[in-house]
């Protein structure tokens, strides 16, 4: 098997993959949790504001799912195969909420009648809900695993099997932490009753978050089987769940004293944390099985040929750098506070 700094080529895809889908939970994310926001915002102008606060960055940071879907299918096939089919009905959800939210975006304040705007701002506060909870509920049927059979043959339920006791917990927690950094992130590009208004609401998201994050977190360690052998085989790795829980506990005390960059920031590495748990956690398994742990998917029975993976590892290397480039522009171009004019949403 060919290597790279004496990393395998499956491994390497691994962590690509997983460092798209981190980018596109982390940026992405405040974006949803913003939404998420919407209908506790009374004031139709506070609406547009929170809008046009995510208004030049919403379209870009989708690259970073588009990119990270494209990945996952050219370098594990098996495993993008296996998902979709095991967790259909939440995928097709998942792109029917996005295509809502972008229209609720683009259309919300095209016409001025209360009753028109009033039915988009249900519309963007639904979709950014639910995408923020879909995403969390398909993590949490990752960690669980899936009545998977031989040759990758998914044999469980369809309609609501993915809507378990822990799914729902894991998806309850992604929404509280994206909607702590929506707000965050909405404190930054606001001021004023806005501002004001924002931060007693990110009081309130951050409550939920903790208690979200405590309760997932002892469900986790309590009743998911095998969660803590990796750590007794790898104990350095103890690091990350202990990173995690201080950047948890240094959020309140940044807002508290108003630094809200930094806040944002932390909040950020709260899910860079835990996304690492989960890949070091899973690996080398992509998809595990409940029926028997040899029919799991893994990186090396799902992945392409050694020449597709050198490939397209290349051009990862010619890409990333320009990728980098291009959205510390764009967050550079669009810094500071929101000002509406005859061009915003």
């Amino acid at each position: 098997m060919e290597t790279f700094l004496g990393i395998d080529y499956p491994t390497l895809w691994y962590l690509v993959v997983g460092l798209l889908f981190s980018g596109y939970a982390i940026l992405e994310g405040f974006d949803y949790g913003a939404g998420a926001w919407h209908l506790f915002l009374k004031k139709d102008i506070s609406r547009r504001i929170a809008i046009n606060a995510i208004g030049p960055l919403w379209d870009a940071n989708q690259v970073w799912l588009i990119i990270g879907g494209g990945a996952l299918f050219a370098g594990f096939p098996v495993m993008y195969a296996t998902m979709l089919s095991a967790m259909y009905i939440p995928f097709m959800l998942f792109l029917m909420l996005l295509v809502l939210r972008s229209a609720a975006i683009k259309f919300r304040s095209a016409e001025e009648m209360k009753w028109w705007r009033k039915t988009w701002d249900i519309i963007y506060f639904t979709s950014n809900t639910l995408i923020a909870f879909l995403l969390g509920v398909v993590l949490g049927n990752v960690l669980q695993g899936f009545e998977l059979h031989e040759n990758f043959i998914y044999k469980g339920g369809i309609f609501f099997a993915f809507l378990n006791p822990y799914s729902l917990m894991v998806g309850f927690t992604t929404l509280s932490i994206f909607m702590t950094q929506g707000a965050i992130f909405l404190l930054l590009k606001t001021e004023g009753k806005l501002h004001d208004r924002l931060s007693f609401l990110l009081k309130r998201g951050m409550v939920f978050f903790i208690v979200s994050f405590a309760v997932t977190s002892f469900y986790t360690l309590t009743y998911l089987h095998g969660v803590t052998d990796k750590f007794k085989e790898q104990p350095i790795f103890f690091a990350l769940p202990i990173l995690a829980f201080l950047a948890v506990a240094n959020v309140p005390r940044l807002v508290s004293k108003k630094k809200y960059f930094y806040a944002l920031v932390f909040s950020s590495l709260i899910m860079a944390f835990l996304l690492m748990l989960v890949a070091f956690q899973l690996y080398p398994v992509l998809l595990p099985s409940t029926i028997n742990p040899e029919y799991s998917v893994t990186i090396y029975n799902a992945a392409s040929s050694q020449k597709s993976l050198g490939i397209m590892l290349t051009i990862v290397l010619i890409g990333a750098p320009l990728l980098a480039f291009y959205f510390l522009f764009l967050y550079k171009t669009f810094n500071g506070k929101v000002k509406l004019d005859d061009t915003s949403y």
